[in-house]
């Protein structure tokens, strides 16, 4: 349960509208109210506080199943990128990295294979060239391991001259530098620089044992769209990656748990989400963690023209963030309501995080049941966000 000091006094004393957000809340228990997930759990923000939190449904752990509530931890998969980046900011904002170096010259033992073309910027746009990079989450916290895999990986393209999503490889790295840079491991370092000063206890990448057994089990629901279902929906099939559903069940793993993968196994509440993202709005309590010159930096979009494979859109990549942009804005995970300011980074099985600079609000979703229907699951994600987005007081 978040520190009840976190919590605004009401809705309208962070300037949001009690009705509108009861509405989101009632929106995003609907999949649960109607048997399709097992739970959800939903916060929103303003001006550093919680403007409300709800938790629905029932969760399971291992042979346990409880009612959901809001002390349930979630896994919120690629969301955690958004983290990981933010972490790599801090050593920007001291001075202790540049996105313009190569990562060979910090790495040494990632430039074998000709990948001593990769700048750092890469990491965090998709631009990188080893998008299906293998790794097996267990062993990354085995720095033998981890340093023997960055060697052997090779490119697929250039770096730099196409947008292919990585799921998991290129954050690999960023916390490999993060720590070289910082002196401190990974998880360690966002623990003591983001979640501490933000007051946000329940946020980690790495679980601890001691908690496990708070974290939401993953489980699959709904059918899976055929590609004759896609083409009559006029949607092409997605690419086969490394997200799969047997992939996404080994998150049930307590050794996979434990790693904290920067690309995807970061556990918290939905509430650490939405206040995490206060945070890079600037709106949080107590000092200040990222200047304002360093979030303007961070927010700028990168990728320019180079476009996602799958509908052939603007990719708006940031460093590690997703930039809503333009009219096509929920094709990358906001809702039609959200500004062109809007900022943020989803996960797997329909994990929704981001913040809007025009209204000051923030929001975290998370959910345990991922729906093999990703039409219907992206559906939610933008009725979820396009009710949050005016949630403010008119």
């Amino acid at each position: 349960m978040p520190n009840p000091s976190l919590f605004a006094e009401t809705p309208e004393s962070v300037g949001i509208d009690s009705n509108k957000l009861n509405a989101l809340f009632e929106r995003a228990e609907k999949e649960v109210a109607e048997g399709l997930l097992p739970s959800c759990q939903i916060a929103l923000a303003r001006n550093g506080k919680l403007a409300g939190m709800r938790s629905f449904g029932r969760v399971r752990h291992g042979t346990r199943e409880v009612p959901a509530s809001n002390d349930s931890l979630y896994c919120v998969f690629s969301s955690t990128k958004a983290i990981t980046s933010a972490a790599a900011w801090i050593l920007i904002q001291e001075g202790k990295l540049d996105v313009d170096e190569r990562v060979a010259d910090i790495v040494p033992e990632f430039g074998s294979n000709g990948k001593d073309s990769v700048r750092v910027e890469h990491l965090f746009t998709h631009t990188a060239g080893f998008p299906a990079a293998p790794f097996p989450p267990a062993d990354f916290l085995d720095r033998d391991k981890r340093l023997a895999m960055f060697a052997r990986w090779r490119l697929d393209y250039e770096p730099g001259t196409r947008f292919v999503y990585h799921p998991s490889s290129s954050m690999y790295v960023v916390a490999e530098i993060i720590e070289r840079r910082s002196g401190q491991p990974y998880g360690a370092f966002v623990r003591s620089r983001i979640a501490e000063p933000l007051g946000i206890d329940d946020l980690w990448v790495g679980l601890p044992d001691a908690l496990h057994d708070r974290l939401a089990d993953i489980v699959h629901v709904g059918e899976a769209l055929t590609p004759a279902d896609y083409e009559r929906m006029g949607f092409p099939p997605p690419p086969v990656t490394e997200v799969t559903e047997e992939n996404i069940q080994h998150f049930n793993d307590p050794a996979v748990r434990r790693a904290g993968i920067p690309g995807g196994g970061g556990t918290m509440t939905a509430a650490d989400l939405a206040l995490f993202y206060q945070g890079l709005l600037g709106q949080a309590g107590g000092d200040a963690i990222w200047q304002p010159e360093t979030l303007d930096m961070a927010r700028r979009i990168r990728s320019g023209d180079l476009c996602d494979l799958l509908f052939g859109k603007r990719a708006n990549r940031a460093l590690g963030l997703m930039i809503a942009g333009d009219a096509d804005r929920n094709y990358r995970g906001f809702g039609h309501t959200n500004s062109e300011l809007a900022f943020g980074h989803g996960g797997a099985g329909g994990q929704i995080a981001w913040a809007d600079p025009a209204t000051g609000i923030s929001l975290g979703y998370c959910t345990n049941g991922h729906d093999r229907d990703n039409i219907r699951q992206a559906r939610r994600g933008i009725g979820i966000s396009s009710r949050a987005a005016v949630c403010g007081l008119d």
